[in-house]
């Protein structure tokens, strides 16, 4: 005789403890789901409008400096602490879990213009005004050891900017040339020149380790190997570069803040034209930190905001700004991707979250689950129009408002003109590509 028994699965309906939720059996046949789309943007929608309501960036001001900040300096090893320098000398260690000020010391006679940490000597390098480098331990948790510098050099010329390799006991320095140093030697080891003025940022790669870059004053981006004896390619662009950071995690690619607005993104193996042009500021760029994972950078600009970029995206995905918030200096990215460094002229450093609606307390794996969830659902409907307003919009100040305005105007007429005078000449002219305008020249 032929018996059927129906045999069940005690885990597959059970809970393993009082305090876990009820399984429910679900059937993922579509058929059987005629309105999971309409639910799904219905939930995105949700979504998109709870991200707008908690998206409040601002954490918190750290006050204190007597003048207008000129640079920002992030500790390797310790995540709450950050250097500040200001135009009038004076560095400063936060702590910026505490909001409070570490340590204070006089370290230069005018401004500090960079500043670069050796992690292999836990040390932190200041450059100023003074022509003077500074070398300062970092090691104490009262910061107690910036009493005195344990090392001066006395340089020739005056000095803005500095950067350390990342293993080795190296540093470059900017100014009327590019100089390497080593940590044991008062005179440099290697100086590069490309008959340019001055130089206004350097900066290590920290991937190809021995690859340096610098922003001239000729409107120029200059490579430099340290194991060569001259300069490897030089890249001349329409107005000056201000400053310069390499991708942390991509090894040929850099971006570049300048004068005419836009951030310009190259790889090093071709300067025929920029990977990515990045707009939406209306006044100078000034500072710009690449995020630890390398997908998303910060800029400052003379406009009086931040924006934060996708590195592979033409238009930022962010602004931030406040009323009392006036232009920027500098700008960095914390070591732990969760929040963003602005310094401004009004003697402010100011706090902001990476990502404007994260929650920064405590996230239960069920509410992380939520939050990855409704974050695939808006980028599933991202394209739908009522998603896409809601998402893309920002209030911005009204000077910005205003001046974006006009420059759209400018570009529209701009090309307007390009069309007719294409249109009633005779004689075909090329068509150049809108990345490869900014380029002026190309040396090898």
């Amino acid at each position: 005789m032929k018996v059927k028994v129906l045999v069940r699965n005690p885990d597959d309906y059970l809970r393993e403890t009082k305090r876990d939720i009820h399984k429910l059996p679900r059937n993922y046949d579509p058929a059987l789901h005629p309105l999971e789309a309409p639910r799904e943007y219905t939930r995105a929608m949700n979504a998109v409008k709870l991200e707008r309501v908690f998206a409040l960036p601002f954490i918190g001001s750290l006050d204190g400096h007597r003048d207008g900040l000129t640079c920002l300096g992030k500790h390797p090893d310790h995540l709450s602490w950050l250097y500040s320098g200001a135009c009038d000398g004076e560095l400063k260690l936060w702590d910026v879990a505490k909001r409070k000020i570490v340590y204070t010391v006089q370290a230069h006679d005018g401004f500090i213009r960079a500043m670069a940490f050796s992690q292999e000597t836990s040390s932190l390098y200041t450059v100023g005004d003074d022509k003077l480098i500074k070398q300062w331990k970092a090691q104490e948790l009262d910061g107690s050891d910036l009493k005195a510098p344990i090392n001066t050099i006395v340089t020739r010329s005056m000095l803005t900017g500095i950067s350390h390799h990342r293993s080795k006991p190296v540093m470059a320095t900017c100014g009327e040339a590019c100089n390497l140093w080593e940590h044991s030697r008062a005179q440099p080891i290697k100086t590069f020149q490309w008959g340019v003025d001055s130089l206004q940022s350097i900066k290590f790669n920290q991937v190809e380790e021995n690859v340096i870059a610098a922003c001239g004053s000729d409107r120029s981006i200059i490579l430099y190997d340290m194991r060569e004896s001259a300069p490897l390619r030089k890249v001349v662009l329409k107005m000056r570069s201000n400053s310069l950071c390499w991708n942390p995690m991509e090894a040929f690619v850099f971006t570049v803040a300048n004068e005419d607005y836009n951030l310009y993104t190259f790889d090093m193996r071709n300067f025929a034209s920029p990977i990515n042009v990045h707009k939406d500021h209306v006044s100078a760029v000034i500072d710009v930190d690449y995020s630890p994972t390398g997908k998303e950078f910060v800029s400052a600009s003379y406009d009086k905001t931040i924006r934060i970029y996708n590195s592979r995206q033409a238009h930022s995905r962010d602004i931030y700004h406040t009323s009392r918030m006036q232009r920027l200096t500098c700008a960095a990215w914390s070591l732990d991707d969760r929040f963003v460094y602005s310094g401004s002229d009004e003697m402010n450093i100011r706090i902001w979250k990476a990502r404007a609606a994260e929650k920064l307390g405590v996230v239960k794996p069920r509410e992380k689950t939520a939050l990855r969830v409704n974050a695939k659902l808006v980028e599933k409907f991202a394209h739908h129009p009522a998603i896409k307003r809601i998402h893309r919009h920002r209030h911005v100040p009204s000077h910005v408002y205003n001046s974006r305005n006009e420059l759209r105007n400018s570009r529209i007429a701009a090309r307007r003109k390009e069309f007719n005078v294409r249109t009633h000449t005779k004689r075909q002219l090329p068509i150049i590509p809108e990345k490869a305008k900014v380029i002026v020249s190309e040396q090898q």
